[in-house]
């Protein structure tokens, strides 16, 4: 092939032959990256960055061809100790990548070149996808032991505050509307364990990723056997690929980017209700607000809930992921790697934001401000009529179709709304209300009567 250069870059650049100036080309648009993904710095820790950096991602590949050579035959002593001692540096294996376009290739110049003669033992009898998969599976096992904790605080966080708000009622809602009587620990509650649930998943998930391959070309073992990638695994802790194609099965991956999205659904649902419950017409929580912070740039009387949008945001972006994942599941034949660039972006990604995601969950729920008198406030909102189903059900008690009780129910409680009157009034003057007992009708205690047992719940998870 033939470049054509412009006259004045001719004019400065030596003359190169087609292969050198290709390279040449190469160079001049390479980038060395510092982290496989996307992500940006603001929602990534150092620690994860660091688990999904180019040097993280070698050294997995560097202990993968290692632990071979180590279980290979052939291999002295002093060979090993010398592939022990290889190095590799990426910007090394970035240079060399400018000659080979083949990242795993470079890398394996790189490091069997600083290991000297025993180098030839380096890579033998592997093919790409052996070293590239198991290096991943050693990423993922490290990635979730800095992400799976979280998940756990979490949930130990919202169980702390069930239990503390256990009986603290507040209005229960259903289509944005006053339905019946709640409280504020029973909600947060369902949220526990909805993230037990979630903690639980992503343990699976992350742990049935975590497997390698050294099953040569096509994943037939003819240049290795299964006995040497049963050893070669059993040193790196990892699990093998029942059958592999040359590639770990993708469902797998798509499996553990499922469960990421799932959660993050979980923490989006856990920060739709803040949202809702923080705003000025309910103002039943608040998030947290520090010393110095402001809500706007223009109106210093805002506290708005951009942590809780942040995630419900953010949680977008991990559904779009799992999408990815689903469509990296079908390769062609044996292999292809339509995969690998779409796993470079959304798996460090995912991982990333998941972990910045509970890390800004656990802050809200452990700082939420909870108004328990503007919850209280809120149940009057109604003038009773979230009473309704109780006089509805003293009435057909009485004696009354149900029929016959919901038409006067639905027509006193819409008049309590209607005109602001208390329902509890409307029914006194009414014929209906003269044989029943409304102090007993017009009661808490019955919605906060197992309030004890249904947070006690929690006990069986955190």
């Amino acid at each position: 092939m033939v470049l054509r250069r412009s006259a004045d870059r001719a004019a400065a650049e030596p003359d190169l032959g087609d292969a050198a100036l290709s390279i040449e080309v190469r160079r001049r648009h390479a980038t060395v990256p510092v982290i496989i993904g996307s992500v940006i710095d603001r929602y990534t820790r150092p620690e994860l960055a660091e688990a999904w950096s180019d040097h993280a991602r070698f050294e997995a590949m560097r202990e993968v061809e290692v632990a071979a050579c180590e279980e290979m035959d052939g291999v002295s002593p002093a060979e090993l100790d010398a592939i022990r001692a290889a190095t590799f540096t990426v910007a090394a294996v970035a240079e060399r990548e400018l000659v080979t376009d083949h990242d795993t290739a470079a890398f394996v110049d790189v490091l069997a070149g600083s290991a000297g003669s025993a180098g030839r033992w380096i890579h033998h009898g592997l093919t790409s996808s052996d070293v590239n998969d198991t290096a991943l599976a050693l990423q993922i096992r490290r990635v979730s032991e800095l992400v799976l904790p979280d998940s756990r605080r979490l949930v130990d966080a919202l169980a702390a505050r069930a239990r503390a708000h256990r009986d603290t009622l507040c209005a229960g809602r259903t289509h944005g509307i006053h339905a019946e009587p709640t409280t504020f620990g029973i909600k947060l509650a369902g949220f526990a364990f909805e993230a037990d649930r979630n903690a639980r998943r992503l343990e699976r998930a992350f742990a049935q990723a975590s497997v390698g391959a050294i099953s040569g070309a096509v994943g037939t073992y003819s240049a290795t056997s299964p006995e040497f990638e049963e050893r070669v695994l059993h040193r790196l802790g990892l699990e093998r690929e029942s059958v592999s194609t040359q590639v770990v099965a993708r469902d797998r991956h798509a499996e553990l980017l499922q469960a990421i999205a799932l959660a993050g659904a979980g923490l989006e649902r856990l920060a739709t209700e803040i949202r809702h419950l923080a705003r000025t017409e309910v103002g039943e929580v608040q998030e947290p607000f520090a010393v110095g912070q402001k809500g706007s740039s223009s109106m210093p009387h805002k506290r708005n809930p951009i942590k809780s949008e942040q995630i419900a945001g953010l949680a977008r972006v991990l559904r779009g992921n799992a999408q990815a994942a689903l469509e990296n599941v079908a390769l062609w034949h044996e292999r292809d790697i339509s995969h690998s660039s779409v796993e470079r972006v959304i798996l460090p990604d995912s991982t990333s934001l998941l972990d910045h995601m509970q890390r800004r969950a656990i802050a809200l729920v452990e700082g939420m401000v909870i108004n328990e008198q503007r919850m209280r406030e809120n149940l009057d909102l109604t003038h009773g009529a979230l009473f309704s189903q109780r006089v509805l059900l003293a009435l057909v008690t009485s004696g009354l179709t149900r029929a016959d009780a919901y038409r006067i129910v639905q027509r006193l409680a819409q008049q309590a709304l209607d005109d602001r009157r208390p329902l509890r009034d409307l029914l006194a003057k009414d014929p209906v209300g003269e044989s029943l007992d409304l102090d007993a009708i017009f009661d808490y205690a019955p919605f906060v009567q197992y309030a004890d047992e249904i947070v006690g719940r929690l006990d069986t998870i955190a």
